[in-house]
């Protein structure tokens, strides 16, 4: 299981039907996590991701060190499914996406996922599956973390 995370001032995503552009969620200051779930996940990576990033200390303390947790501040995290963090560009010029989860384990394993961050006490909005969506997000510092729960890089 992959995550991007970035420190956002606010972040919100809409998905959009045939007709209209249809409203999901919005944060104010906090996180916004893409995760990408991979074939070979299970609820274990659900679990240790859920739990390192509302632990992860990437927030400015009083003396401007990155000290501080999500869950020290109250913030809130925006969580969107994208399955594109486990495309293999190595070869050729497509990417190929055979190490993603199939739809139905994905699913399971995002919403574990973000039970998980509920259950760490981590406030949460959420895109919607499976859809086309659009994010957007005014970047923080910037902070990117790129993390990956076979600890890959």
């Amino acid at each position: 299981m992959r995550a991007v995370i970035q420190r956002v001032s606010e972040a919100s995503v809409t998905y959009r039907t045939s007709r209209e552009e249809k409203f999901c969620g919005s944060i104010t200051k906090g996180i916004l996590i893409y995760l990408g779930i991979a074939s070979d996940d299970s609820d274990d990576d659900a679990e240790y991701l859920a739990d390192k990033i509302a632990h992860l200390r990437i927030f400015m303390d009083s003396n401007d060190k990155m000290n501080l947790s999500i869950l020290d501040l109250g913030y809130e995290a925006l969580v969107i499914s994208q399955f594109t963090l486990h495309a293999d560009v190595r070869k050729g010029r497509r990417p190929s996406y055979s190490k993603a989860a199939g739809s139905e384990k994905a699913l399971m394993l995002f919403d574990l996922f973000c039970t998980k961050l509920l259950e760490n006490g981590v406030h949460i909005q959420t895109g919607k599956f499976q859809e086309i969506m659009r994010i957007h997000s005014i970047n923080d510092g910037p902070v990117t973390i790129l993390l990956d729960s076979k600890k890959a890089f």
